[in-house]
């Protein structure tokens, strides 16, 4: 099962709400998926972005792929960045 890390949409019309969550990549864009692990709203000034980063980066070392912009959420929200070198043996 390949798994992707994606933006589930939620809220009324007009008032995009966004849960991120990771889901098979074969789901559709609002069906099932395995973990939820942050929030995004777009339509706050500024916009809201909570991961839970632990979670976040422990789906991305199973090998869970981010879509472009959950890429970008996950950058702006600190997750992804600079590679933290190994620990020393």
């Amino acid at each position: 099962m390949a798994t992707r890390i994606r933006l589930r949409r939620v809220g009324r019309k007009g008032q995009a709400y966004f849960r991120i969550v990771v889901a098979d990549s074969e789901s559709p864009r609002d069906g099932r998926f395995v973990a939820a692990i942050g929030h995004y709203n777009p339509k706050a000034k500024p916009a809201v972005i909570n991961v839970n980063a632990e979670q976040a980066r422990a789906w991305l070392e199973k090998g869970a792929m981010p879509t472009d912009t959950v890429r970008s959420l996950l950058k702006k929200a600190g997750v992804l960045g600079k590679r933290q070198p190994p620990p020393a043996a």
